[in-house]
């Protein structure tokens, strides 16, 4: 089995079937499917039956409700392929993307392969050290932060596991993963398609009036620990993975107080105060873009 294809799925019958779709239509034939329902009361987990039904290709494993990390574990333990790849229960891969992936994963004799997505996509190609995919991917100029648009070998993917309790693993697991890795392939050409709508994790990043205290607490907490493991694994990038928190938090502090977003005031006097104690670090360091001083001086300093 070359590929293990993982799609965790929950209350998602009305963009299910078209994500199973976009995999079945693949052109690389040489995968399984594992589909996992994380305790839908939807006919989400009856539409993944109807599939299995049909192609051998699938299977389906119902479990409990629990978090996307207990929902990927799942998939993982069950997973026989040589490759591990996801897709998101909400949106649609290529009919190449497979293949693409898979080509360019072994032709360059790489344990990760990443390719673009529609609304983030270059002709760039790379091949990069772990830390290098790590930095590039925390720039986010040229691929996406999430676990599709990305294969990995078996032997990596089963380095981790995810964190039962986390919401957002790209932020907390994505990071640990490339730094395993000797050899990153990168091609930006868009295999992948997001489904931005008020249902997912991240549909606040489109429309902050989504933005709620908890989950701003939850991104707070896993910016916090994925800056406390870089510095820890990689400490000649410090200033680096410090700013990238500054950044996030900046960005927040703009964001809440430009769009006037209520509910979150505990959490903005939490961020402003870390930022003032660490001003000139974060301004002085090298790495702050222009509007990001503009922000400081505006919103921290009050100038």
């Amino acid at each position: 089995m070359k590929i293990s294809v993982i799609m965790l799925t929950y209350n998602r019958e009305n963009f299910v079937a078209r994500a199973i779709e976009s995999i079945l239509q693949q052109t690389f034939k040489d995968f399984e499917f594992i589909i996992v329902d994380n305790g839908s009361t939807d006919s989400s987990g009856k539409i993944a039956d109807t599939y299995a039904k049909k192609d051998s290709r699938i299977r389906v494993i119902h479990k409990e409700r629990g978090n996307i990390g207990s929902g990927r574990n799942t998939g993982l333990d069950a997973a026989y392929g040589d490759c591990i790849a996801f897709i998101d229960d909400d949106d649609c891969a290529e009919p190449d993307f497979l293949e693409f992936l898979y080509n360019l994963l072994i032709s360059n004799d790489a344990e990760v392969s990443i390719c673009g997505s529609k609304d983030k996509a270059y002709e760039e190609k790379r091949i990069m050290t772990g830390e290098e995919a790590v930095i590039t991917l925390m720039w986010r100029k040229c691929y996406s932060m999430a676990f599709p648009t990305k294969m990995f070998t078996r032997e990596l993917a089963k380095k981790i596991r995810f964190p039962e309790n986390d919401k957002y693993d790209d932020i907390s697991q994505m990071h640990i993963l490339l730094s395993c890795a000797v050899r990153v392939a990168y091609h930006g050409l868009p295999k992948y398609t997001f489904n931005r709508h008020t249902g997912n994790n991240s549909a606040w990043t489109t429309d902050y009036s989504l933005l709620t205290s908890d989950t701003l607490n939850e991104y707070l907490r896993a910016y916090r620990k994925r800056t406390i493991w870089l510095t820890e694994h990689f400490p000649d990038n410090i200033a680096l993975w410090h700013y990238f928190e500054w950044s996030f938090m900046i960005s927040m502090v703009e964001k809440i107080n430009r769009y006037n977003i209520a509910g979150c005031g505990k959490q903005l006097d939490f961020i402003e105060s870390e930022l003032h104690v660490h001003e000139k670090d974060f301004l002085s360091g090298g790495y702050a873009l222009d509007f990001e001083k503009e922000w400081v001086k505006k919103y921290i300093l009050r100038r």
